[in-house]
């Protein structure tokens, strides 16, 4: 995959993060260790799931080489899907108390969730190790840049932004799927 490519993905994938972000940050005024506390354990939290889905996607990959693409489509539409029908569900006015930590390991782990069909679909597109690695980085500085900035305009942003953020997010992931598809049946 391109460069290009990898970095839509990563940003596609942080969508879920910027929208909690937003709402952890909105009426709650962190410290800047906090923040960078909050950033760095919800970006690992969303590499880390990247990782184990390429993991586990990788001994498989050879098997169904026929129709991979297919199924990259089929995750990366799946999960795109959810997202953009979760930003039109009505939102609630609660806030996420990121400061809590069992509350933002919860937190990681349920925005990342997605990130392991991503990384299985990763893995079935034949992304080999360095490209992994290059993904890794990019999913990990663009969440934490997005969750840094989520939670510095969560107190002007996060009730008019945060559906939005997750439509953007879906579609750029179905756009990828798309993508993919369209690679394999012009090879």
């Amino acid at each position: 995959m391109s460069f290009p490519s990898l970095f839509l993905l990563a940003l596609g994938l942080c969508f879920d993060t910027f929208a909690v972000s937003l709402s952890g940050g909105a009426g709650v005024e962190h410290t800047a260790a906090g923040r960078i506390k909050i950033a760095v354990v919800l970006a690992f939290a969303q590499t880390l799931m990247l990782v184990a889905g390429w993991l586990l996607g990788a001994p498989v990959s050879a098997c169904i080489a026929a129709f991979d693409h297919w199924i990259a489509f089929a995750l990366l539409a799946f999960i795109g899907g959810k997202m953009i029908l979760e930003s039109f569900e009505k939102e609630t006015a609660h806030t996420v108390n990121l400061q809590n930590r069992r509350v933002l390991l919860i937190v990681a782990l349920a925005t990342s969730i997605d990130a392991i069909a991503v990384g299985v679909s990763l893995a079935l597109v034949h992304l080999p190790l360095s490209g992994l690695i290059m993904e890794s980085a990019l999913v990990f500085l663009i969440t934490a840049a997005v969750a840094l900035a989520g939670l510095r305009g969560g107190n002007c942003l996060g009730k008019r932004t945060g559906s939005r953020a997750e439509l953007i997010g879906g579609v750029i992931l179905i756009a990828i799927g798309g993508k993919i598809v369209l690679e394999h049946l012009c090879m």
